[in-house]
């Protein structure tokens, strides 16, 4: 199954949470925070301004992304797998290699 966002939104596959701390302490899944990186998996067209043009989006399919701890509050199930829906303005920035 594939998925194709509206307009401005972006889905997003999380990293792995991490299962220990830098001291070598392993936390279990509830206590673990939540990564705030993860990598875009379909974009959409992108948004339609009042004038009726499309702003294309500046994110692409493969990129890593950062965002907010409480971006993409929206969580599917795809196939077995989480993933986030968030509008581009929620993504922070691109790392880059």
């Amino acid at each position: 199954m594939k998925i194709r966002p509206l307009h401005d939104r972006v889905v997003i596959r999380r990293n792995e949470e991490e299962a220990t701390t830098a001291g070598g302490i392993v936390l279990p899944g509830a206590a673990a925070e939540k990564p705030n990186q993860g990598e875009v998996v379909a974009v959409g067209e992108g948004r339609v301004l009042n004038s009726g043009d499309v702003q294309p989006l500046t994110v692409k399919v493969g990129d890593t992304v950062i965002f907010g701890a409480y971006a993409g509050s929206n969580t599917i199930k795809v196939e077995g797998e989480e993933l986030l829906i968030m509008t581009e303005s929620e993504i922070y920035g691109v790392l880059e290699d």
